[in-house]
Protein backbone atom coordinates (compact mmCIF):
# COMPACT_ATOMS: atom_id res chain seq x y z
CA UNK A 1 0.00 0.00 0.00
CA UNK A 2 2.86 2.47 1.12
CA UNK A 3 4.52 2.06 -2.41
CA UNK A 4 0.74 2.53 -4.45
CA UNK A 5 0.88 5.64 -2.71
CA UNK A 6 4.74 6.69 -2.95
CA UNK A 7 3.74 6.24 -6.93
CA UNK A 8 0.45 8.30 -6.76
CA UNK A 9 2.32 11.40 -4.80
CA UNK A 10 5.21 11.00 -7.50
CA UNK A 11 2.84 10.78 -10.40
CA UNK A 12 1.06 13.92 -9.37
CA UNK A 13 4.07 15.89 -8.26
CA UNK A 14 4.80 15.20 -11.94
CA UNK A 15 1.78 16.41 -13.09
CA UNK A 16 1.96 20.05 -11.56
CA UNK A 17 5.75 19.96 -12.64
CA UNK A 18 4.34 19.75 -16.19
CA UNK A 19 1.86 21.84 -15.72
CA UNK A 20 3.92 24.62 -14.63
CA UNK A 21 6.32 24.41 -17.45
CA UNK A 22 3.69 24.83 -19.76
CA UNK A 23 1.81 27.93 -21.37
CA UNK A 24 -0.36 29.93 -19.06
CA UNK A 25 -3.83 28.75 -19.52
CA UNK A 26 -2.90 25.88 -21.85
CA UNK A 27 -4.42 23.12 -19.20
CA UNK A 28 -7.71 25.37 -19.05
CA UNK A 29 -8.17 26.29 -22.19
CA UNK A 30 -11.75 25.40 -23.35
CA UNK A 31 -11.77 23.21 -26.41
CA UNK A 32 -14.34 23.20 -29.31
CA UNK A 33 -14.97 21.10 -32.41
CA UNK A 34 -15.31 22.90 -35.95
CA UNK A 35 -16.48 21.09 -38.89
CA UNK A 36 -16.30 22.83 -41.93
CA UNK A 37 -16.35 22.28 -45.71
CA UNK A 38 -14.57 24.85 -48.33
CA UNK A 39 -11.45 22.82 -48.96
CA UNK A 40 -8.43 21.94 -47.84
CA UNK A 41 -5.17 24.30 -48.02
CA UNK A 42 -2.88 23.78 -44.75
CA UNK A 43 0.45 23.77 -47.17
CA UNK A 44 -0.64 27.50 -47.66
CA UNK A 45 -2.38 28.91 -45.25
CA UNK A 46 -2.37 25.89 -42.75
CA UNK A 47 -0.41 28.42 -39.96
CA UNK A 48 -1.28 32.02 -41.55
CA UNK A 49 -2.64 34.43 -38.98
CA UNK A 50 -2.43 37.34 -40.85
CA UNK A 51 -5.91 37.17 -42.79
CA UNK A 52 -5.37 39.95 -44.81
CA UNK A 53 -3.24 37.94 -47.16
CA UNK A 54 -5.42 35.33 -47.26
CA UNK A 55 -7.14 34.28 -50.64
CA UNK A 56 -10.18 32.21 -51.43
CA UNK A 57 -12.37 30.72 -49.29
CA UNK A 58 -10.42 28.39 -47.98
CA UNK A 59 -7.48 30.38 -47.21
CA UNK A 60 -9.14 32.98 -45.96
CA UNK A 61 -11.51 30.48 -43.09
CA UNK A 62 -8.62 29.05 -42.21
CA UNK A 63 -6.80 31.77 -41.29
CA UNK A 64 -9.54 33.57 -39.92
CA UNK A 65 -9.75 30.48 -37.42
CA UNK A 66 -5.80 30.19 -37.03
CA UNK A 67 -6.23 34.22 -35.96
CA UNK A 68 -9.03 33.09 -33.29
CA UNK A 69 -6.79 30.31 -31.63
CA UNK A 70 -4.04 32.42 -31.46
CA UNK A 71 -6.00 35.83 -30.18
CA UNK A 72 -7.74 33.84 -27.57
CA UNK A 73 -5.61 31.67 -26.06
CA UNK A 74 -8.07 30.14 -23.33
CA UNK A 75 -9.68 28.87 -26.20
CA UNK A 76 -8.71 26.40 -28.63
CA UNK A 77 -11.16 25.42 -31.93
CA UNK A 78 -10.17 22.05 -33.45
CA UNK A 79 -10.87 21.81 -36.90
CA UNK A 80 -12.63 18.89 -39.34
CA UNK A 81 -12.87 19.47 -42.73
CA UNK A 82 -15.17 17.54 -44.51
CA UNK A 83 -15.95 17.33 -48.27
CA UNK A 84 -18.80 20.15 -49.85
CA UNK A 85 -21.64 19.62 -48.36
CA UNK A 86 -21.04 17.27 -45.90
CA UNK A 87 -24.77 16.94 -44.66
CA UNK A 88 -24.13 12.80 -44.85
CA UNK A 89 -21.23 13.27 -42.20
CA UNK A 90 -23.30 15.47 -40.10
CA UNK A 91 -26.27 13.57 -40.24
CA UNK A 92 -24.47 10.47 -39.32
CA UNK A 93 -22.58 12.49 -36.17
CA UNK A 94 -25.66 13.36 -34.67
CA UNK A 95 -26.99 9.74 -35.16
CA UNK A 96 -23.85 8.57 -33.38
CA UNK A 97 -24.45 11.14 -30.83
CA UNK A 98 -21.33 12.75 -31.25
CA UNK A 99 -21.86 16.16 -33.11
CA UNK A 100 -19.32 19.17 -33.60
CA UNK A 101 -19.93 21.87 -31.50
CA UNK A 102 -19.82 24.45 -34.21
CA UNK A 103 -20.75 23.26 -38.29
CA UNK A 104 -20.49 25.44 -41.51
CA UNK A 105 -24.25 25.36 -42.85
CA UNK A 106 -26.14 26.23 -45.59
CA UNK A 107 -28.91 28.82 -44.69
CA UNK A 108 -31.20 26.33 -46.68
CA UNK A 109 -30.18 23.31 -44.90
CA UNK A 110 -30.62 24.51 -41.57
CA UNK A 111 -34.45 23.62 -41.33
CA UNK A 112 -33.72 19.71 -41.65
CA UNK A 113 -31.87 20.17 -38.15
CA UNK A 114 -34.05 22.79 -36.29
CA UNK A 115 -36.82 20.85 -37.04
CA UNK A 116 -35.18 18.02 -35.50
CA UNK A 117 -34.06 19.59 -32.13
CA UNK A 118 -30.95 19.25 -33.15
CA UNK A 119 -29.44 22.61 -33.50
CA UNK A 120 -29.21 25.12 -30.43
CA UNK A 121 -31.04 28.25 -30.92
CA UNK A 122 -28.66 31.43 -30.76
CA UNK A 123 -30.68 34.04 -29.88
CA UNK A 124 -29.66 34.19 -25.66
CA UNK A 125 -26.00 33.38 -27.18
CA UNK A 126 -25.38 35.97 -29.64
CA UNK A 127 -27.02 38.27 -27.11
CA UNK A 128 -24.72 37.42 -24.65
CA UNK A 129 -21.81 38.29 -27.18
CA UNK A 130 -22.96 41.46 -28.23
CA UNK A 131 -24.46 40.49 -31.89
CA UNK A 132 -27.77 42.10 -32.93
CA UNK A 133 -29.60 40.21 -35.18
CA UNK A 134 -30.89 43.67 -36.40
CA UNK A 135 -27.19 44.23 -37.89
CA UNK A 136 -27.93 41.68 -40.45
CA UNK A 137 -28.77 42.28 -43.68
CA UNK A 138 -32.46 41.56 -45.09
CA UNK A 139 -31.33 38.31 -47.07
CA UNK A 140 -29.17 37.29 -44.31
CA UNK A 141 -31.52 37.44 -41.37
CA UNK A 142 -34.72 35.78 -43.43
CA UNK A 143 -31.97 32.77 -44.06
CA UNK A 144 -31.22 31.72 -40.34
CA UNK A 145 -34.60 32.55 -38.71
CA UNK A 146 -36.52 29.44 -37.90
CA UNK A 147 -39.90 29.55 -35.86
CA UNK A 148 -39.01 32.85 -35.17
CA UNK A 149 -35.63 32.04 -33.66
CA UNK A 150 -31.98 32.89 -34.88
CA UNK A 151 -30.98 29.38 -35.71
CA UNK A 152 -27.11 30.14 -37.18
CA UNK A 153 -24.82 33.00 -37.24
CA UNK A 154 -24.70 34.24 -41.09
CA UNK A 155 -21.74 34.42 -42.51
CA UNK A 156 -22.57 35.54 -46.51
CA UNK A 157 -25.21 35.33 -48.79
CA UNK A 158 -24.36 33.98 -52.32
CA UNK A 159 -26.26 33.57 -55.92
CA UNK A 160 -25.62 33.15 -59.75
CA UNK A 161 -24.56 35.83 -61.40
CA UNK A 162 -24.25 37.41 -65.04
CA UNK A 163 -20.71 36.83 -65.36
CA UNK A 164 -20.00 38.63 -68.46
CA UNK A 165 -17.24 38.93 -71.12
CA UNK A 166 -17.44 42.69 -71.81
CA UNK A 167 -14.88 42.34 -75.21
CA UNK A 168 -17.49 39.79 -76.87
CA UNK A 169 -20.38 42.07 -75.44
CA UNK A 170 -18.67 44.90 -77.66
CA UNK A 171 -18.28 42.77 -80.33
CA UNK A 172 -21.58 41.80 -80.43
CA UNK A 173 -23.25 45.46 -80.16
CA UNK A 174 -24.33 45.11 -76.55
CA UNK A 175 -23.34 48.13 -74.91
CA UNK A 176 -23.96 51.27 -73.82
CA UNK A 177 -22.22 54.07 -74.86
CA UNK A 178 -20.47 54.33 -71.44
CA UNK A 179 -19.39 50.53 -72.11
CA UNK A 180 -21.95 49.06 -69.56
CA UNK A 181 -23.46 45.91 -71.14
CA UNK A 182 -27.28 45.87 -72.32
CA UNK A 183 -28.93 43.39 -70.50
CA UNK A 184 -32.67 42.36 -71.47
CA UNK A 185 -35.78 43.38 -69.87
CA UNK A 186 -38.03 40.76 -71.37
CA UNK A 187 -37.70 37.10 -72.85
CA UNK A 188 -38.42 38.79 -76.13
CA UNK A 189 -35.43 40.88 -75.33
CA UNK A 190 -33.20 37.81 -74.14
CA UNK A 191 -34.22 35.59 -77.14
CA UNK A 192 -33.12 38.63 -79.39
CA UNK A 193 -29.81 39.40 -78.18
CA UNK A 194 -28.82 36.07 -77.76
CA UNK A 195 -29.23 35.33 -81.21
CA UNK A 196 -27.68 38.77 -82.17
CA UNK A 197 -25.08 37.88 -80.00
CA UNK A 198 -24.75 34.17 -81.41
CA UNK A 199 -24.63 36.00 -84.90
CA UNK A 200 -22.12 38.66 -84.45
CA UNK A 201 -19.66 36.64 -82.38
CA UNK A 202 -19.92 32.70 -83.33
CA UNK A 203 -20.29 31.72 -79.88
CA UNK A 204 -23.21 31.00 -77.44
CA UNK A 205 -24.50 33.79 -75.39
CA UNK A 206 -24.95 31.97 -72.51
CA UNK A 207 -22.38 29.56 -70.74
CA UNK A 208 -24.29 26.97 -68.51
CA UNK A 209 -22.87 23.88 -67.68
CA UNK A 210 -25.44 21.38 -68.52
CA UNK A 211 -24.01 18.02 -68.04
CA UNK A 212 -23.79 16.51 -64.06
CA UNK A 213 -25.63 19.49 -63.28
CA UNK A 214 -28.46 20.06 -61.52
CA UNK A 215 -28.49 23.16 -58.68
CA UNK A 216 -27.14 25.68 -61.68
CA UNK A 217 -30.57 24.62 -63.52
CA UNK A 218 -32.58 24.60 -60.15
CA UNK A 219 -31.48 28.67 -58.55
CA UNK A 220 -32.06 30.35 -62.15
CA UNK A 221 -35.95 28.28 -62.28
CA UNK A 222 -36.18 29.64 -58.67
CA UNK A 223 -35.19 33.10 -59.68
CA UNK A 224 -37.29 33.46 -62.36
CA UNK A 225 -39.97 32.29 -60.57
CA UNK A 226 -39.19 34.73 -57.71
CA UNK A 227 -39.20 37.72 -60.47
CA UNK A 228 -43.18 36.60 -61.49
CA UNK A 229 -44.17 36.67 -57.80
CA UNK A 230 -44.50 32.65 -57.77
CA UNK A 231 -43.91 30.95 -54.66
CA UNK A 232 -43.83 27.51 -55.71
CA UNK A 233 -43.30 26.44 -51.98
CA UNK A 234 -45.68 28.31 -49.99
CA UNK A 235 -46.82 25.18 -48.10
CA UNK A 236 -43.51 24.14 -47.50
CA UNK A 237 -44.61 20.32 -47.10
CA UNK A 238 -46.20 20.24 -50.67
CA UNK A 239 -44.54 22.07 -53.85
CA UNK A 240 -46.58 23.51 -56.67
CA UNK A 241 -44.45 23.45 -59.48
CA UNK A 242 -46.36 22.46 -62.79
CA UNK A 243 -47.15 25.83 -63.37
CA UNK A 244 -47.51 27.94 -66.62
CA UNK A 245 -44.54 30.62 -64.71
CA UNK A 246 -42.21 27.62 -64.73
CA UNK A 247 -43.19 26.33 -68.36
CA UNK A 248 -42.34 30.33 -69.95
CA UNK A 249 -38.89 29.73 -68.10
CA UNK A 250 -38.22 26.29 -69.39
CA UNK A 251 -39.37 27.07 -72.96
CA UNK A 252 -37.09 30.14 -73.21
CA UNK A 253 -34.05 28.34 -72.47
CA UNK A 254 -35.24 25.13 -74.36
CA UNK A 255 -35.23 27.90 -77.32
CA UNK A 256 -31.61 29.27 -76.49
CA UNK A 257 -30.72 25.82 -76.24
CA UNK A 258 -31.75 24.79 -79.56
CA UNK A 259 -30.57 27.46 -81.13
CA UNK A 260 -26.90 26.76 -79.68
CA UNK A 261 -27.28 29.95 -77.57
CA UNK A 262 -26.52 28.06 -74.44
CA UNK A 263 -23.25 25.49 -74.53
CA UNK A 264 -23.32 22.44 -75.29
CA UNK A 265 -22.56 19.57 -73.38
CA UNK A 266 -20.18 21.20 -70.11
CA UNK A 267 -19.80 20.62 -66.95
CA UNK A 268 -19.09 22.47 -64.00
CA UNK A 269 -15.41 22.84 -64.88
CA UNK A 270 -14.84 23.07 -68.08
CA UNK A 271 -17.86 25.32 -67.79
CA UNK A 272 -15.31 28.21 -65.83
CA UNK A 273 -12.31 27.05 -68.57
CA UNK A 274 -14.65 28.01 -71.35
CA UNK A 275 -15.53 31.17 -70.20
CA UNK A 276 -12.03 31.90 -69.23
CA UNK A 277 -11.31 31.01 -72.75
CA UNK A 278 -13.71 33.49 -74.47
CA UNK A 279 -16.02 31.16 -75.37
CA UNK A 280 -19.14 32.75 -74.07
CA UNK A 281 -20.62 35.98 -73.61
CA UNK A 282 -22.18 35.49 -70.02
CA UNK A 283 -21.68 33.01 -67.65
CA UNK A 284 -24.16 31.75 -65.27
CA UNK A 285 -22.47 31.11 -62.04
CA UNK A 286 -21.96 32.22 -58.58
CA UNK A 287 -20.44 34.83 -56.22
CA UNK A 288 -17.37 32.50 -55.24
CA UNK A 289 -15.93 33.11 -59.17
CA UNK A 290 -15.83 37.17 -58.72
CA UNK A 291 -12.14 37.01 -57.22
CA UNK A 292 -10.80 34.57 -59.94
CA UNK A 293 -12.54 35.94 -62.85
CA UNK A 294 -11.61 39.48 -61.90
CA UNK A 295 -7.96 38.45 -61.46
CA UNK A 296 -7.77 36.86 -64.99
CA UNK A 297 -9.10 39.66 -66.11
CA UNK A 298 -6.21 41.80 -65.37
CA UNK A 299 -3.76 39.20 -66.26
CA UNK A 300 -2.09 40.57 -69.80
CA UNK A 301 -2.96 38.36 -72.59
CA UNK A 302 -6.10 36.58 -71.14
CA UNK A 303 -9.90 36.73 -72.76
CA UNK A 304 -10.73 38.66 -69.98
CA UNK A 305 -8.13 41.24 -70.28
CA UNK A 306 -8.79 41.84 -73.57
CA UNK A 307 -12.13 43.46 -73.46
CA UNK A 308 -13.35 43.71 -69.53
CA UNK A 309 -15.11 41.20 -67.22
CA UNK A 310 -18.36 42.62 -65.73
CA UNK A 311 -20.91 41.12 -63.24
CA UNK A 312 -24.67 41.75 -62.90
CA UNK A 313 -27.48 39.91 -60.61
CA UNK A 314 -30.22 38.12 -63.10
CA UNK A 315 -31.88 40.72 -65.47
CA UNK A 316 -35.44 41.22 -65.04
CA UNK A 317 -37.09 39.72 -67.81
CA UNK A 318 -40.00 38.78 -66.20
CA UNK A 319 -42.95 41.10 -64.70
CA UNK A 320 -43.39 40.99 -61.17
CA UNK A 321 -40.54 42.02 -58.87
CA UNK A 322 -36.52 42.55 -58.39
CA UNK A 323 -35.67 39.14 -56.78
CA UNK A 324 -33.61 36.22 -57.36
CA UNK A 325 -32.70 32.73 -55.53
CA UNK A 326 -29.86 33.07 -52.87
CA UNK A 327 -28.71 30.95 -50.12
CA UNK A 328 -26.09 31.77 -47.77
CA UNK A 329 -23.49 29.93 -45.25
CA UNK A 330 -23.72 29.96 -41.47
CA UNK A 331 -22.28 28.75 -38.74
CA UNK A 332 -24.82 26.40 -36.22
CA UNK A 333 -24.93 24.90 -32.74
CA UNK A 334 -25.59 21.67 -31.86
CA UNK A 335 -27.62 20.83 -29.20
CA UNK A 336 -25.90 18.92 -26.66
CA UNK A 337 -24.80 19.23 -22.88
CA UNK A 338 -22.03 22.10 -22.09
CA UNK A 339 -20.61 24.09 -19.86
CA UNK A 340 -21.16 27.68 -19.35
CA UNK A 341 -17.46 28.22 -20.43
CA UNK A 342 -18.21 26.26 -23.67
CA UNK A 343 -21.13 28.35 -24.15
CA UNK A 344 -19.32 31.66 -23.73
CA UNK A 345 -16.37 29.99 -25.92
CA UNK A 346 -19.07 29.70 -28.59
CA UNK A 347 -20.63 33.07 -28.35
CA UNK A 348 -17.01 34.44 -28.35
CA UNK A 349 -16.75 32.66 -31.65
CA UNK A 350 -19.77 33.64 -33.63
CA UNK A 351 -18.75 37.05 -32.76
CA UNK A 352 -15.43 37.06 -33.64
CA UNK A 353 -16.52 36.04 -37.58
CA UNK A 354 -19.54 39.02 -37.01
CA UNK A 355 -16.85 41.54 -36.32
CA UNK A 356 -13.93 39.73 -39.66
CA UNK A 357 -17.52 40.26 -41.70
CA UNK A 358 -15.42 42.13 -44.53
CA UNK A 359 -12.79 39.48 -44.02
CA UNK A 360 -15.07 36.77 -45.63
CA UNK A 361 -16.62 39.17 -48.15
CA UNK A 362 -13.55 39.42 -49.49
CA UNK A 363 -14.36 35.76 -51.14
CA UNK A 364 -17.11 37.10 -53.86
CA UNK A 365 -20.14 36.58 -51.18
CA UNK A 366 -22.04 39.20 -49.90
CA UNK A 367 -22.28 40.46 -46.73
CA UNK A 368 -24.22 39.08 -43.82
CA UNK A 369 -23.84 42.59 -41.79
CA UNK A 370 -25.52 45.96 -42.92
CA UNK A 371 -22.52 48.01 -41.99
CA UNK A 372 -19.96 45.81 -44.01
CA UNK A 373 -21.98 45.93 -47.30
CA UNK A 374 -22.94 49.62 -46.86
CA UNK A 375 -19.01 50.61 -45.75
CA UNK A 376 -16.56 52.09 -48.01
CA UNK A 377 -14.11 49.23 -48.04
CA UNK A 378 -16.63 47.17 -49.14
CA UNK A 379 -17.92 49.07 -52.22
CA UNK A 380 -14.26 50.15 -52.86
CA UNK A 381 -13.72 45.76 -53.70
CA UNK A 382 -14.27 45.08 -57.40
CA UNK A 383 -17.76 44.70 -58.50
CA UNK A 384 -19.02 45.01 -55.61
CA UNK A 385 -21.38 48.13 -56.35
CA UNK A 386 -23.52 46.31 -59.12
CA UNK A 387 -23.94 42.90 -56.82
CA UNK A 388 -24.57 45.01 -53.82
CA UNK A 389 -28.59 45.27 -54.59
CA UNK A 390 -28.65 41.33 -53.65
CA UNK A 391 -28.57 41.81 -50.01
CA UNK A 392 -32.20 42.86 -50.07
CA UNK A 393 -33.39 41.39 -53.62
CA UNK A 394 -31.78 37.78 -52.75
CA UNK A 395 -34.81 35.30 -51.68
CA UNK A 396 -34.71 32.20 -50.24
CA UNK A 397 -37.07 29.42 -49.97
CA UNK A 398 -39.39 29.57 -47.11
CA UNK A 399 -37.70 28.45 -43.98
CA UNK A 400 -39.82 25.62 -43.37
CA UNK A 401 -38.72 24.11 -46.91
CA UNK A 402 -36.93 20.77 -45.62
CA UNK A 403 -34.84 18.39 -48.21
CA UNK A 404 -34.01 21.70 -50.57
CA UNK A 405 -30.46 19.67 -51.91
CA UNK A 406 -32.59 16.43 -52.58
CA UNK A 407 -35.20 18.83 -53.77
CA UNK A 408 -32.86 21.21 -56.12
CA UNK A 409 -31.34 17.47 -57.52
CA UNK A 410 -34.82 16.71 -58.45
CA UNK A 411 -36.13 19.91 -60.02
CA UNK A 412 -32.44 20.19 -61.96
CA UNK A 413 -32.60 16.84 -63.22
CA UNK A 414 -35.93 17.67 -64.88
CA UNK A 415 -35.75 20.79 -65.66
CA UNK A 416 -31.88 20.05 -67.42
CA UNK A 417 -34.00 16.90 -69.03
CA UNK A 418 -36.06 19.37 -70.54
CA UNK A 419 -34.15 22.50 -71.92
CA UNK A 420 -32.17 19.88 -73.95
CA UNK A 421 -34.51 18.27 -74.98
CA UNK A 422 -34.22 14.97 -73.67
CA UNK A 423 -37.91 15.43 -71.92
CA UNK A 424 -41.07 17.43 -73.01
CA UNK A 425 -41.53 20.52 -71.02
CA UNK A 426 -44.98 19.28 -69.55
CA UNK A 427 -43.94 15.97 -68.86
CA UNK A 428 -40.15 17.50 -67.38
CA UNK A 429 -42.85 19.91 -65.09
CA UNK A 430 -45.40 17.04 -64.03
CA UNK A 431 -42.46 14.53 -62.88
CA UNK A 432 -40.35 17.34 -61.09
CA UNK A 433 -44.20 18.28 -59.23
CA UNK A 434 -44.52 14.75 -58.45
CA UNK A 435 -40.97 13.50 -57.49
CA UNK A 436 -40.82 16.64 -55.21
CA UNK A 437 -43.64 16.34 -53.30
CA UNK A 438 -42.51 12.11 -53.01
CA UNK A 439 -40.00 13.27 -51.61
CA UNK A 440 -41.95 16.17 -48.72
CA UNK A 441 -44.13 13.17 -48.15
CA UNK A 442 -42.19 10.98 -47.08
CA UNK A 443 -39.80 13.19 -44.14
Amino acid sequence: MMTLMRRSMLAAAAACTIAALLPQGAMAATELKLQRFFGACDADFGSNTDVSKAVGECGIITSMINKFNADNPDIHISVTTVEWPGYDQLTAQFAAGDPPDIVTIHQSVLADYQTKGLLLPLDEVLASAGVKPGDFTDASSKGVTKDGKIYGLPIDNWTLLFHINLGLFKQAGLVDASGKPILPKSIDELLAQAKQFKEKTGKPYIIQPTANETANFAWTLYSFLFQQNVDAFADPTKATLNLPAAKSVIEAMRTLYAEGEIANGLDYAAGINAFLAGEGGVHLNGTWVIGDYNASSEKAGTALNKGGYAVYPYPQIFPGRPAQYADGHSFAVSQKDRTPEETAAIGKFLAFFAAHDFDWARTGHLPSMKAVIESAEFKALPHRDTIAPIATTGTSLPSGVQRVFAIQDIVGQEMGAAVTGQKEVDAALADMESRVNELLANL
